[in-house]
């Protein structure tokens, strides 16, 4: 069965992103969702089981290894040097507060 989206979707979606859209938008944008949902729906109805990773570039492990590099690491002093507003070696940042609808 294929997941269908509705305008209320929509409304709640954008709420929770905070984005503004209008009516006009939600039916466009529900629209698009489900024709979404639906090919990705499809997609895991596949087997792939039998399927193998492929490179394409052929390089193999191109990550470096995570560790600290301290000749690129900041002091704290120097961290801080451009912070308009800072208290105890911290940066001090407005109060977010969330917001109810």
């Amino acid at each position: 069965m294929a997941t269908k989206f509705t305008t209320d979707d929509v409304t709640h979606i954008a709420s929770l992103a905070n984005i503004p859209v209008t009516d006009g938008e939600k039916k466009s944008l529900a629209d698009g969702f489900t024709k979404t949902i639906g090919v990705v729906e499809e997609l895991n109805k596949l087997d792939v089981s039998v399927v193998t990773a492929v490179h394409m570039t052929g390089l193999s492990n191109v990550l470096r290894e995570d560790e600290v590099d301290k000749k690129r690491m900041f002091t704290q002093e120097q961290a801080l040097a451009n912070a308009p507003n800072t208290h105890n070696g911290y940066f001090v940042v407005d109060q977010l507060i969330e917001q109810d609808d």
